[in-house]
């Protein structure tokens, strides 16, 4: 396959997976539809990306549990049915357990823990996810472990102050194997968040603390996060961060870059309308 082509599937892949996504959302009637659409293009690049050296994240769905693998962590919880939705593509559980997303007795609940498959780490209040990656990378190293631990976070969550003393830790240990993935869309559910904390410049600080910091200017753009996260998977001396710019709620035109739809699902008539103009993407 040329690189065009490869390039072609993985959007292709980014638009299945966020028409899924907002399916799921829709059908419980509750989920994040912003901070769930800004980060697939993320989450698909990792997941089925391919280097020069084969692919980007070491995975087998037949074996989740399996400890040679690397490991992924979502500390941005709301972009849980995004990562339900494309770990039922890859084979983590049957496709079917979408439809009962959150309802009562689920597989799937509204915060990933970790009795869903693929899921390595339970998660709850923002930053929490970013601290059990650094624990788990320091474990890892310990045993001499070569797997790496990928963690998601929201730039909002970058106010956390628990957030920052997860990432001084891995700083100061000069973690190789932990990668902070930040996805940068600027707003919050109440509004900008560079008028509601004080995380930036957030590139800045990082590289104070010892990261090696990517900038990804254009965060739904696969040629530039698959280059990243192949810098980031070579990086051995450093814990890295790549800090991608993107968009909320990414793909359904009429929400982008509000705030309203932080936390909102969509209604039936605007969910027909999202797939619709999703479907003729794909064709």
């Amino acid at each position: 396959m040329q690189f065009q082509e490869y390039l072609a599937a993985l959007r292709k892949k980014a638009t299945e997976i966020r028409m899924e996504t907002l399916k799921m959302i829709a059908n419980a009637e509750s989920g994040a539809v912003g901070s769930a659409m800004s980060c697939i293009e993320m989450l698909v690049a990792l997941y089925y990306g391919q280097t020069h050296n084969g692919p980007i994240m070491n995975i087998d769905p037949a074996k989740p549990n399996n400890e040679d693998q690397d490991y992924f962590i979502l500390s941005k919880i709301n972009a849980a049915p995004a990562w339900y939705a494309l770990l039922a593509d890859l084979g983590y559980f049957p496709a079917e357990e979408l439809k009962y997303f959150k309802q009562p007795g689920a597989l799937l609940t509204s915060n990933p823990r970790s009795k869903i498959p693929g899921v390595p780490l339970s998660g709850g209040l923002a930053g929490q996810g970013v601290g059990g990656g650094v624990g788990l990378a320091l474990a890892l190293r310990t045993d001499r472990s070569r797997n790496k631990v990928f963690v998601m976070a929201g730039d909002a969550e970058m106010a956390a102050g628990g957030t920052w003393e997860a990432l001084l830790q891995a700083g100061h240990q000069k973690l190789g194997n932990f990668i902070l993935l930040i996805d940068r869309n600027t707003i919050q559910q109440d509004g900008l968040v560079r008028n509601l904390n004080l995380a930036d410049p957030i590139s800045d600080k990082l590289d104070q603390l010892g990261f090696r910091t990517i900038n990804v200017f254009a965060g739904h753009d696969f040629d530039q996060l698959l280059g990243a996260y192949e810098k980031a998977i070579a990086e051995t001396r450093l814990p890295v961060a790549i800090i991608a710019k993107t968009v909320k709620a990414k793909g359904v035109d009429f929400a982008e870059n509000k705030s309203f739809y932080h936390d909102k699902p969509l209604s039936q008539e605007e969910l027909q309308e999202a797939l619709a103009s999703l479907e003729r993407k794909i064709d």
